[in-house]
């Protein structure tokens, strides 16, 4: 059994030999604010080979550092909720789309066996409040005060992001998306709200990558202490989960009765957790708790998030030969 049909036999909850293990980081120092330079896009590309020659992974979450930006300079110059009526889609032959079609090819072109790959898209809301000049404060004003525009605009993101998906998928040998999402930071935002208008365009995007065939990994950020409410996801058709383990308060077996599918993670991802500051024997100890839990079937073993540039590979070696030995 390859490493790849080890992945995807776990996505499909199948009998394995042993459990998967992945973790995944940043190559670029601020990537939400990285330009898709000639610069940057190498040193994206020159991390995966890196990182892959040296751990030889299960499966690769496959980085879009350098495109985090959505260029559509309509959102940049929002002032008022008036302005959210001229958003329009980007043209389907920008070079946001192509650009990333050939960076994952450049990425794919230096697996060194048969790995999965999963591309990294942000939800719709996390592009566009990243490219609002007031950021995640004005998305949440934009939110109490025009939410069927805020839908609107999202709609056309997700638009723009449907075309990005069923490119990559179409014309790249990656096995899925990694869709991160999270809720809006504001105690304002109600569920309801968050229903109605963002999660539609969730879903939108998801669907689309189910629809072009591929195996889609759902993503609930916890990055820098963000809460969500996992009941929002619970129905996301999505083959895999990926959450915060400690931050939501719900463990490995807790969060695969809950979402009834595939789950991701295990382990705290920044320098004050256990993977980076622990020990590999005490960091076996614990993946044989986190096992003897949860069982082999339907699990991957991981972190909440991307797992610090500094972490020892030892460390997460450490976790692979543990899930070899647990049978």
């Amino acid at each position: 059994m390859t490493k790849k049909e080890l992945v995807l036999r776990a996505l499909k909850k199948e009998k394995v030999e042993r459990v998967p293990v992945g973790f995944w980081f940043h190559f670029l120092d601020d990537p939400e604010n990285a330009a898709p330079s000639k610069e940057n896009i190498q040193l994206n590309i020159e991390g995966h080979k890196k990182f892959i020659e040296a751990f030889r992974p299960d499966f690769v979450k496959l980085m879009s550092d350098g495109y985090f930006y959505y260029p559509n300079e309509v959102i940049q110059q929002i002032e008022t909720t008036d302005d959210l009526k001229v958003i329009q889609a980007i043209d389907s032959n920008h070079s946001w789309f192509q650009g990333q079609v050939e960076l994952i090819k450049k990425q794919t072109d230096q697996f060194v066996e048969e790995i999965a790959a999963f591309y990294n898209i942000f939800a719709p809301a996390t592009y566009f409040k990243w490219q609002l000049p007031g950021g995640e404060a004005q998305f949440a004003e934009l939110l109490v005060k025009a939410p069927e525009l805020v839908a609107q605009a999202l709609e056309v993101i997700a638009e723009d992001l449907v075309t990005l998906v069923t490119k990559i998928l179409a014309e790249t040998t990656i096995d899925g998306i990694y869709l991160s999402v999270q809720n809006v930071q504001d105690s304002r935002i109600t569920k309801e709200t968050y229903e109605t208008v963002i999660q539609p365009s969730d879903l939108k995007v998801l669907e689309a990558a189910n629809k072009s065939g591929g195996q889609n990994i759902l993503h609930i950020c916890g990055y820098e202490g963000a809460k969500n409410d996992l009941n929002l996801y619970q129905n996301y058709p999505a083959a895999a989960v990926n959450w915060a383990v400690g931050p939501e308060d719900v463990s490995l077996i807790e969060g695969q009765k809950f979402f009834d599918k595939t789950v991701i993670g295990g382990f705290e991802n920044s320098s004050r957790g256990l993977l980076y500051q622990g020990s590999p024997a005490k960091i076996q100890v614990a993946v044989e708790e986190l096992l003897k839990n949860a069982g082999t079937t339907g699990i991957i073993l991981g972190a909440d998030c991307t797992v610090p540039g500094d972490i020892s590979l030892e460390n997460l070696e450490a976790v692979r030969q543990a899930a070899k030995l647990f049978v």
